[in-house]
């Protein structure tokens, strides 16, 4: 009976990056001077390095879709041959190399406290890089896990909604992927102590957790009802009418799906942006208390 293989979160490419992205997030929100993870990142996960290659055939296998299985099949072949021609030897030395960097600048165990979103995934396509000789109940398991991310119908529809929002608020959409490392701390270095922590808790719980979803359902209601106390200092009779409107859309449009295990991106996203709307409210506010 042949040995079942085992993964290594701590070995796995894709995961390796995604709590470094995470920690990057969190260094940025609490205006640390030195941000470790982002050093790590440009240093150990760049295009030259064999790291950085491994981690784009990671990314590939995990957005790519296709329509049919037989394409998702070829192309994890291709996949698969792509990897084969990475140098083993410089790759393993790079990887032992961003664990013991990770490990004296950060908790590693801490780090990897929090669920990772399509962490099945991940751990299907390190098995299928790291063992060429997978017990064959175990290949096939692993590889129709793979298929079936690559054709996912849920998973397209997702891409098609959020490519929306990609054009508006680019770096709120993917603030937990390479985009933030660039954009993030200049576009948003004025968001408040409160926008702050939704993010970190949106950060914390990428898998969207149902911390998560008990985090903003207790928020909404507090955001509302600040509002509707700000109405009263609102003078434009436009403004106030479009005010009231938004507070009674609130609900609707920051709905979670008690149904559902996950928070949608979007569903942070607008409530990122009520919580801008009370900011500016309250500023406006503060002016017209001032005038009279």
């Amino acid at each position: 009976m042949m040995k079942k293989s085992r993964h290594s979160k701590i070995k796995n490419t894709g995961l390796l990056f995604e709590i470094l992205i995470r920690q990057v997030t969190a260094d940025i929100l609490d205006n640390k001077d030195r941000n470790h993870a982002l050093a790590i990142i440009k240093k150990q996960f760049n295009e030259r390095t064999e790291l950085g290659k491994e981690l784009g055939l990671y990314n590939i296998l995990i957005n790519q879709k296709f329509e049919t299985d037989k394409k998702a099949d070829f192309f994890i072949s291709e996949v698969l041959k792509a990897r084969e021609k990475l140098n083993k030897t410089q790759l393993k030395r790079e990887k032992y190399n961003v664990i013991k960097e990770i490990k004296s600048k950060f908790d590693f165990n801490k780090l990897f406290s929090s669920k990772i979103y399509n962490y099945k995934t991940y751990a299907s396509i390190y098995r299928l890089f790291e063992y060429t000789n997978l017990a064959p109940e175990e290949k096939t398991e692993t590889y129709f896990n793979l298929i079936e991310n690559l054709t996912s119908n849920q998973t397209i529809k997702m891409n098609t909604l959020t490519e929306k929002n990609k054009k508006s608020d680019p770096e709120l959409r993917t603030l937990a992927y390479k985009i933030l490392l660039e954009k993030f701390n200049s576009k948003y270095f004025n968001l408040n102590l409160q926008q702050k922590a939704l993010l970190k808790e949106y950060i914390n719980n990428v898998s969207n957790s149902n911390n998560l979803k008990q985090y903003i359902n207790n928020l909404l209601p507090d955001i509302k009802k600040q509002l509707k106390n700000q109405v009263k200092y609102i003078k434009e009779k436009v403004v106030k009418i479009k005010l009231k409107e938004s507070i009674k859309t609130i609900d609707e449009i920051c709905k979670i799906d008690d149904k559902s295990n996950f928070v949608k991106d979007i569903t942070v996203i607008q409530t990122l942006r009520y919580m801008e709307l009370l900011k500016e409210v309250k500023k406006h506010a503060r002016k017209s208390k001032t005038i009279n």
